[in-house]
């Protein structure tokens, strides 16, 4: 089978682990038990021997189609041709007893509503990103799957045959049937596999519907663009690790910045920045409960850090520190994209901008939320003296460079941020602290950041302390006030960021790059995408300068119609797309999610007031 394209999956999951459905019906991504467990089906890696769930028509001139069930993560794929007309209803249940055997299950149901079909199923387990073999044991009621460290079961009553990569089977439906499949890890104390009934099929589906639609009534959101922003949440609420608060970046691995390219990285894992600002989109539409959780996750990480320690940027979602980087060779990558790469050597990078995504989410936890401890701001106060000592660093920052320590401009925007946060909260709250010397380096970093940050050659702020590269980053500038949006300085800013590249900018077809990479500076060979989350950025300093210049507002509405017309067939995001529209990069991305939802708020907001104005 040929590699599907990134943008033609759908997502599912059940907070601890998830899935990539392609619109083909071919489940070819899912690591058991959590995100950053090994894969069991890892095709979107191999395509001949990372392991798949394939389920699909036998008919010649099919067509398919994709969408998930209004307001839910219960995706169905739909196959459409002469003989009749099928479904696949896949989900991960959610909302059900943590005893039920199904609770951590891959459900997929099969059913035709017209005419009739003939189904060929292949299930291929490939444990351990293919690197361990399995014994197969059939049953009527299924096969178990046992490698050396991973037993997992394909429970149906549809018989199945074994071959040599797994088993596979051939089943006729006509209008009106179904046939149920559910994957997912063997218990240890019991035999192999009971098959799931239709009617209990049917009763997980509602009570995963009915929990989607409980989930999704909170959102406070109700402007515009309420089906994009409702999905985002959908998917960022997917990416939450609910056992310990914990929030991914990404659900995959290695998914390529360019085919055929070297950048391909490991996004299963939570970093700070990125937890922060999905923290901060969850908080836009009032989902308070996961801010809770994720700062119980963040208060152990904060505990743990020595007295004169400082955090990692990016920890595992059970909060261990080492993320050892490894090759896997014998894995082709997604159509020849090699090396496929897990954990993420990310995690010894010092990355100061870490403190100020950190630190504002504190700040609007505390204001919206709920109101901080002593515990937690002795905790916050050691980790702003131990920045006070350091803001002045190299670090390889947001973009996580692999070329050297650089005097970053948005490493030093979000000092800042971090040291004006912690007074806010130190003064609201009255709460013990330096507040004197936290705002003499709070100033002193922004006079820097006038002095060397802004380039008189480009007129614009730039990436890094005497350069005159641009950086998609300063664009965050507005967003977390360190500057007005009609400041001549952002303005011009953004004018030098909206030149086509041939022409020094950042901007293609109204999509950003974060910054100019052919140039090779961040150390990693390879070209690569536009950022979609850069893009919302954009959209959204915009926005801000739109109300003051309303010429603005109108460009930055029809930038975010455009910036939403990337989006694949149900709404995803990866993290980049290509010079020929193609989504690149690891999928569905947070931080894409992220920008998108406050984007929208902000954009929906000006236009409500301007026409109330």
């Amino acid at each position: 089978m040929a590699y599907c394209p990134i943008e033609e999956y759908g997502l599912i999951g059940n907070m601890r682990t998830a899935a990539l459905v392609s619109k083909n019906g071919s489940v070819d991504w899912l690591c058991l038990p959590a995100f950053d467990s090994p894969s069991v089906f890892g095709a979107i890696l191999d395509d001949r021997i990372g392991g798949r769930f394939d389920i699909r028509p036998q008919t010649e001139h099919l067509r398919t189609k994709q969408f998930y069930r209004p307001d839910t993560n219960v995706l169905i794929t739909r196959f459409l041709s002469a003989d009749g007309i099928g479904e696949i209803e896949d989900l991960m249940p959610v909302g059900i007893a943590d005893d039920s055997p199904w609770c951590r299950h891959l459900v997929r149901r099969v059913t035709v509503t017209r005419g009739r079909l003939i189904f060929r199923l292949r299930c291929q387990p490939a444990c351990d990103y293919a690197r361990q073999r399995h014994e197969v044991r059939l049953s009527s009621m299924g096969a178990r799957f046992t490698s050396q460290s991973l037993a997992v079961d394909l429970a149906s009553h549809i018989p199945l045959m074994q071959d040599e990569t797994g088993v596979h089977a051939t089943f006729a439906l006509t209008e009106g049937q179904d046939a149920v499949f559910a994957f997912g890890q063997a218990p240890s104390d019991v035999g192999l596999p009971r098959a799931l009934s239709s009617v209990e099929a049917q009763r997980l589906i509602r009570q995963t519907v009915d929990y989607w639609h409980r989930w999704l009534s909170k959102s406070t959101y109700g402007g515009r663009w309420r089906e994009m922003v409702n999905r985002s949440a959908l998917t960022l609420k997917l990416m939450t690790y609910e056992p310990t608060g914990a929030i991914v970046a990404a659900p995959t691995c290695s998914l390529p910045e360019t085919l055929g390219g070297e950048r391909n990285w490991d996004y299963r894992y939570t970093w700070l920045r990125d937890a922060a600002f999905t923290l901060y989109g969850l908080l836009r539409l009032g989902f308070t409960e996961e801010a809770h959780h994720f700062m119980e996750w963040l208060g152990e990480r904060m505990a743990e850090v020595e007295q004169d320690g400082d955090l990692q940027s990016v920890y595992g979602i059970d909060g261990r520190h080492e993320l050892t980087e490894q090759h896997l060779d014998h894995l082709e990558g997604y159509r020849g994209s090699r090396p496929v790469r897990i954990g993420n050597a990310a995690y010894r990078q010092l990355q100061l901008d870490i403190y100020g995504e950190l630190f504002d989410s504190l700040y609007l936890y505390n204001k919206y939320v709920m109101p901080i401890g002593y515990d937690a701001w002795l905790r916050i106060r050691r980790q702003l003296d131990w920045l006070s000592e350091h803001w002045r660093e190299p670090d390889e920052g947001i973009w996580e460079v692999r070329g050297g320590r650089q005097q970053f401009v948005h490493t030093k925007l979000m000092s800042w941020v971090a040291m004006d946060r912690g007074v806010r909260l130190a003064e609201k709250r009255s709460f013990p602290a330096d507040i004197e010397r936290w705002r003499r380096i709070r100033d002193q970093i922004y006079e820097e950041i006038m002095a060397n940050g802004w380039s008189h050659t480009r007129q614009a702020f730039v990436r890094q302390y005497g350069s005159d590269r641009l950086d998609a980053a300063v664009l965050l500038m507005p967003l977390v006030f360190f500057m007005a949006p009609n400041d001549p300085r952002m303005l011009r800013t953004l004018d030098a960021i909206r030149r086509s590249p041939e022409q020094g900018g950042l901007v293609s077809d109204g999509l950003v790059y974060r910054y100019d990479n052919a140039l090779g500076t961040d150390g990693v060979d390879g070209k690569e995408g536009t950022f979609s989350m850069c893009s919302f950025w954009l959209v959204e300093a915009l926005t801000r300068a739109g109300r003051f210049e309303p010429g603005k507002l109108a460009e930055a509405r029809l930038l975010f119609e455009r910036v939403l017309g990337h989006a694949n067939h149900l709404g995803l995001y990866g993290e980049q797309i290509g010079d020929s529209g193609e989504t690149l990069g690891n999928f569905p991305q947070a931080f894409t999610h992220i920008a998108l939802i406050s984007a929208a708020s902000n954009l929906d907001r000006a236009l409500n007031d301007t026409r109330v104005a």
